[in-house]
C-alpha cells in the first residue's frame, strides 16, 4: 500500500507506462494489434494535455472493434516525450489517455493494453535518455507487450502515424505496418501498406479478421 500511495501510476520505470486494461485472457501466441495514439487513434494536437480537446481520428474505433470481435488483444504503444520536456506529468498523461479509452469505449472499440515511454535526449533528470530502448522507432515497447500477453509478433499488425512507428514494427519482427496518409514500402521482410481511405481501411480491417483463427 505504501508503494502505491507513492506511485499512484501503472509506472515500472520512471518513464515507462504499462498498464493492463480489463481482464480477459487471451490463448498464448496470438497476435496483437498495436497502434500508436496521438495521430493515430486521437487528432494530434501538439503534446496533448487537456481531455477536453480529445477527438478520434475517423474510422480508427472500427479498426479497434475489429480486432475486439476477432478475439486479438488491441495494444496502444505511444511516444510521450512532453513529459521529459516537462510540458506535463504522469498524471496529465493519465487523464487525456483516460478519456482516448472512455471515447472508444462509447463506440463499442476496446484496449487491453497501453504502453508509453517518456525517455528522450531532451528531457531532465532520469527521464533524459537518448535512444532509449522503450522509445519508438525502438521496438522496446512491443516486446514488452509481447512478453507480458505471450504473443505472436511475427503475425502482429502495428498503425501508426510516423515512420517510427513502422520501424519499430519492422526491428520487433512484425510482417506488415499501415502508415496513416503514407506510402506503401517495403524493407527487410516488413511491408508498409497506406492508410489513406475506405479502399484502405477496408484492406486493414480483411487483415484484421483475417488474423483468426
Amino acid at each position: 500500500m505504501a508503494d502505491r500511495a507513492v506511485n499512484p501510476h501503472p509506472l515500472v520505470e520512471p518513464g515507462l507506462w504499462v498498464e493492463r486494461i480489463g481482464d480477459q485472457v487471451f490463448p498464448e501466441c496470438m497476435p496483437a494489434l498495436f497502434l500508436d495514439r496521438d495521430g493515430t487513434i486521437n487528432v494530434d494536437t501538439d503534446y496533448p494535455s487537456d481531455p477536453a480537446d480529445i477527438v478520434l481520428r475517423e474510422d480508427i474505433a472500427p479498426v479497434i472493434a475489429a480486432a475486439n470481435r476477432a478475439g486479438i488483444p488491441v495494444v496502444v504503444v505511444t511516444n510521450q516525450s512532453g513529459i521529459a520536456r516537462g510540458y506535463f506529468d504522469w498524471s496529465v498523461f493519465a487523464n487525456v489517455n483516460g478519456r482516448v479509452l472512455e471515447l472508444l469505449r462509447d463506440q463499442g472499440a476496446f484496449v487491453d493494453m497501453v504502453l508509453a515511454c517518456a525517455y528522450h535526449e531532451a528531457g531532465s533528470g532520469p527521464l533524459a535518455i537518448a535512444e532509449h530502448p522503450m522509445r519508438k522507432p525502438n521496438p522496446g515497447m512491443l516486446i514488452e507487450a509481447a512478453g507480458r500477453l505471450r504473443l505472436d509478433l511475427q503475425r502482429s499488425l502495428i498503425v501508426g502515424d510516423k515512420p517510427a512507428d513502422m520501424e519499430a514494427g519492422r526491428r520487433a519482427g512484425l510482417s506488415r505496418g499501415w502508415l496513416i496518409d503514407g506510402d506503401a514500402s517495403s524493407e527487410r521482410g516488413f511491408s508498409v501498406l497506406p492508410l489513406r481511405d475506405h479502399s484502405d481501411l477496408s484492406v486493414l480491417l480483411a487483415a484484421i479478421e483475417a488474423l483468426w483463427p
